[in-house]
């Protein structure tokens, strides 16, 4: 709609397209809810309050109207399923607007993953912004399937659809001033830049965020959190389908420091997405916790909106774009009616729109996994280090893991895995290119007692993953995922239970989002059946291999001491 007709509308010359009447209106600027009523025209709000004539009028029966939510940070690869598919999952839940970081796929396809991602957003019943990804490899520490310098990045600038500078991960090479790393950094200088920094603090932290970066979903514990605070950082509270921290971050939120604080997803599955939500689940959490229900809202809509300069949104006010939710609890809100740019697109969290078929190019982003079978081998020779190893302590729903130091089980000269210890084998092999690197390790917290379970979603360079509890349980499985063009398995010796398809990049489907459901869900239950009791192992164990959070990783190139930023030996005393 032309600027001219807003106006006309907003000063009542001239018919709305749409009046909600008697709605109960929460006003994120003012704090207030009002009985009022709300008038649009084509995807603007045109004003607020009686008297408005429209075209059509919509009585919310007393129902409360809010902004739609906006995701801080969201890897929609983690859906598995593509940007369409994955907004059917959300916008009925209240999401209207995502931050994107579309580093999953650009790990493994570079540019071209960007750019697919954009274009198939484009077709989504929602807007799905992006960052560009500044982290791609996420380090020198493995081995990913694109590298991304700040030309690169430099060249996604003016893309309306890029806002700013995607997470970064590479602290170190931040707070060392690592001229390659603060060549993005300065190349996005103005523009939000998100940061991606577990742990840090004191001088350390000074210059991470002296060097423009303004945010932080990486906190766990209260205080991070209001330290992270107090040097002016916006706090990105997660809670994601591995990652819970709204329950333990909860209190670091006051009524000084709420205004700086915003909601984010990171990584959710399928069946986390459809059962339980998205920004939905932690506004409900939050109240369920304590907060006001207003300041909830607040965290899930102005926050966000105002800390990636997302003006045209993010409150109900004349001039902002029609992303609205109604429902009827505040004390347990869950939509009822979702309004994106004035449309009424979801009911009783069903979509009402159907999505016409699109073509996106997918040929940059298929066939990505190559391995040359000939060169990998699993075995770990006892050596002559010492009777200890380091192992990778898995800790339930955090991302985080424990640098355990364990004495091995040995067979014939080798270190094997030992189900009645909770000791797995862990192999990453390296897929983009078939240089043939394998990283071997343990892992201790997967609970498996027999069988092995294989992955190529594996944070960041996606890698492909396999965890058991024997080397043919682990070849069977690794060998089907990568038959399949990437995805998951789950196998016992020679036997193949079941896979799960991830041909897009290896990462996603392209089928539809409840199929990807049913399939992940037996997944897990195969998973379950081998003695596994982890909620989603699958999204556990593709963190194992991220080597920018603490404390013990493994990429294909080894063992990564998150804490020295630096491999190590698999032997306490080797190398």
């Amino acid at each position: 709609m032309e600027l001219e007709q807003l106006i006309r509308v907003a000063r009542g010359d001239m018919l709305a397209d749409l009046v909600l009447t008697n709605c109960r209106l929460v006003n994120v600027y003012s704090g207030e809810i009002a009985e009022t009523q709300v008038a649009i025209a084509g995807n603007r709000i045109a004003g607020i309050g009686p008297g408005y004539r429209s075209k059509e009028t919509l009585d919310l029966s007393g129902r409360y109207l809010c902004p739609g939510f906006i995701n801080a940070h969201v890897h929609v690869e983690s859906s598995m399923v593509t940007p369409i598919e994955y907004a059917r999952a959300v916008v009925p839940r209240g999401t209207t607007t995502a931050v994107s970081d579309p580093h999953e796929i650009a790990n493994v396809c570079g540019l071209a993953g960007i750019h697919y991602m954009l274009d198939a957003a484009q077709h989504a019943p929602m807007t799905i912004l992006a960052n560009a990804s500044s982290c791609v490899p996420a380090t020198h520490m493995s081995t990913g399937g694109a590298r991304l310098a700040a030309e690169d990045l430099i060249a996604l600038r003016d893309d309306p659809r890029i806002i700013g500078l995607a997470e970064m991960m590479n602290f170190p090479g931040v707070v060392m001033a690592i001229p390659d790393v603060l060549a993005k950094v300065k190349a996005f200088a103005g523009r939000p830049i998100d940061g991606h920094a577990p742990g840090l603090s004191g001088q350390q932290l000074n210059a991470y965020v002296a060097a423009g970066i303004g945010s932080d979903h990486e906190c766990i514990s209260v205080p991070e959190a209001r330290e992270k605070l107090g040097l002016g950082m916006y706090l990105l509270i997660r809670e994601g389908t591995t990652a819970h921290n709204l329950a333990g971050l909860l209190p670091a939120v006051s009524p000084s420091n709420a205004r700086r604080c915003c909601f984010c997803t990171d990584d959710r599955h399928p069946a986390d997405l459809l059962d339980e939500g998205d920004v939905d689940v932690l506004v409900r959490g939050a109240i369920a916790g304590g907060l006001d229900p207003i300041t909830a809202i607040r965290m899930a809509t102005l926050n966000t909106a105002e800390w990636f300069r997302l003006w045209d949104r993010g409150g109900i006010a004349p001039g902002k774009r029609a992303d609205m939710i109604a429902f009827r609890d505040l004390n347990d809100l869950r939509a009822e009616l979702v309004f994106v740019g004035g449309r009424l697109v979801a009911r009783n969290q069903a979509m009402l729109v159907e999505q016409e078929p699109v073509s996106v190019d997918e040929s940059a982003v298929r066939n990505t996994v190559r391995v040359d079978w000939d060169t990998v081998s699993l075995q770990v020779a006892a050596g002559n280090a010492t009777s200890h190893m380091r192992v990778i302590g898995a800790i339930g729903d955090q991302v985080i893991t424990e640098h355990l130091i364990m004495e091995p089980t040995l067979c014939g000269g080798e270190a094997v895995a030992d189900p009645g210890r909770d000791l797995l084998k862990m192999a990453v092999i390296e897929r983009h290119h078939g240089a043939g690197k394998v990283g071997l390790g343990f892992v201790k917290g997967i609970g498996l007692q027999r069988g092995a379970i294989a992955t190529t979603v594996g944070h960041d360079h996606h890698n492909l993953i396999v965890i058991g509890a024997d080397d043919v349980s682990m070849l069977t499985a690794a060998k089907a995922v990568a038959r399949i063009g990437g995805g998951e398995a789950v196998a016992v010796g020679e036997e193949l239970l079941q896979t799960l398809a991830l041909p897009i990049a290896g990462l996603m489907s392209d089928r539809p989002l409840e199929e990807v459901r049913t399939l992940q869900n037996t997944m897990l239950t195969k998973a379950a059946e081998l003695g596994c009791p982890l909620h989603d192992p699958f999204m556990t164990i593709s963190f194992l291999a991220l080597e920018v959070i603490p404390s013990l990783k493994l990429t294909d190139q080894g063992l990564v001491d998150v804490d020295q930023f630096e491999l190590v030996d698999l032997w306490v005393g080797g190398r």
